[in-house]
């Protein structure tokens, strides 16, 4: 495998001319300084204006998912990639993977947001329908066209990079992904692109689970792209889908609730709003991880004010030591001028108080313990949500996410956002009540 080199200026999948990506700026204004207006207007017409979900992560990520509502982008950002790739590096063998063989032909290869659409004349590359490929004539890569239908037909071939479309369409996208990623094994860090637009199967939840580093996740709802669609179409979808579970999983991206789960799209839809001028009181709720390399810490800032309670932020974070994940919460609680923090202490007793002490933090810390399920704890506060005392001062779609996986029966990663927000929400409005039973300590 071999980089080309090239005497035109480097394009790099994170550059344009109106934005710097993984390309030093130094590197940059030396190849704009030496284009003449023709290089110019050619760079800019093959230099598109990417949104940030549409940016590979900048990790050494393995899985890149892409989760997005119906028009946000996600063909053209694989598209983008998985050129960029090919006709920048010789001799590659890549897999597009569809739905079926005629989506990955009239979608990703030949659609409006398709790689050859997408690509210059010197580069587009050439489909042989015969052998089902596409080929870079001048770099000699070559990806071939694989449909979810035949899962086994993934058994054999190897690549050093993978494209996926649309996964949650396919039939057994579990045992597809599976197949797939056995034969990324050539070149020094083969890589998958996924890109989808969300529905709550186990087969996305699982694989949102692995977290990083080896999974990153963009999210973004096709409002992100409306420069690039009809007039109109945004607000005539929301007009008919506005507050649903429809508008949340087709236009925002997100990954709704399964059957059976507490909270429910149209509700968090409802419950987005503005921070009030004052609030009676200010907590950190807190799910410290049981350890540094598995769940994340649940960490969510709430208030009240009027018998309602308000939202703040979610600073929840993953692969923080004690004193990490200790050390992020006392500089929330100060950021927030909490009046407390509320810890759940299940797992480490009274270590959560002692770490969080040693962290430095300066409001009274509460120590709670469940004495029920979780969903049992979160029913109480899904009924705030359906009678509109809950309100989101801000866009939180992986908090959301969780909630709406809470009481499913499906089973993943441990909902630490929502953990902690059902904990902020009982101590803020439902304490008096008694509801949910717990302790304090």
């Amino acid at each position: 495998m071999e980089t080309v080199q090239r005497s035109s200026p480097i394009y790099d999948p994170n550059f344009s001319v109106d934005g710097i990506g993984s390309v030093a700026r130094s590197t940059v204004v030396e190849l704009l300084e030496e284009m003449n207006g023709d290089q110019l207007r050619i760079m800019k017409s093959r230099s598109p204006e990417l949104e940030p979900h549409q940016i590979p992560p900048k990790t050494d990520w393995r899985t890149w998912l892409m989760l997005g509502g119906r028009g946000a982008g996600k063909t053209f950002a694989g598209a983008f990639w998985l050129h960029e790739l090919a006709r920048n590096t010789r001799g590659l063998r890549l897999a597009l993977v569809g739905s079926t063989l005629h989506d990955v032909r009239e979608v990703m290869v030949e659609g409006p947001s398709g790689i050859k659409t997408i690509a210059a004349d010197a580069d587009r590359p050439r489909w042989e329908g015969g052998r089902k490929r596409l080929v870079w004539e001048r770099t000699q890569s070559v990806a071939y066209a694989f449909s979810a239908e035949d899962a086994d037909s993934l058994r054999g071939p190897q690549f050093h990079a993978a494209w996926a479309d649309e996964f949650c369409a396919w039939r057994e996208p579990g045992r597809v992904l599976e197949n797939l990623r056995l034969g990324l094994r050539l070149g020094l860090a083969p890589r998958l692109v996924v890109t989808t637009t969300p529905r709550p199967i186990p087969a996305l939840r699982a694989l949102i689970a692995e977290g990083r580093p080896e999974l990153e996740t963009s999210r973004g709802g096709t409002a992100l792209n409306e420069k690039n669609l009809s007039p109109g179409f945004l607000t005539d979808l929301r007009r008919l889908y506005g507050g649903t579970r429809l508008e949340a999983q087709e236009l925002e991206g997100l990954v709704v609730e399964a059957e059976g789960a507490l909270f429910r799209a149209g509700d968090l839809s409802r419950a987005r709003g503005v921070r009030p001028g004052r609030l009676e009181t200010v907590i950190v709720a807190v799910d410290p991880p049981a350890s540094a390399h598995g769940d994340a810490c649940g960490i969510i800032v709430a208030g009240r004010a009027d018998g309602r309670g308000f939202v703040l932020a979610d600073r929840s974070a993953r692969g923080l030591t004690p004193l990490g994940w200790g050390r992020r919460v006392a500089a929330v609680a100060e950021e927030f001028g909490a009046d407390a923090v509320v810890a759940e202490a299940n797992q480490g007793g009274e270590m959560v108080r002692t770490v969080l002490e040693q962290a430095g933090c300066v409001p009274p810390i509460r120590l709670v313990h469940a004495s029920r399920s979780k969903r049992a704890r979160a029913e109480p506060v899904a009924t705030l949500y359906e009678r509109g005392r809950v309100v989101h001062c801000g866009d939180f779609p992986e908090l959301a996410e969780e909630l709406m996986g809470l009481g499913s029966e499906e089973r993943g990663r441990s909902p630490d956002r929502a953990d902690a927000l059902v904990w902020a929400l009982t101590e803020l409005l439902l304490k008096a009540r008694g509801m949910p039973r717990v302790w304090v300590g």
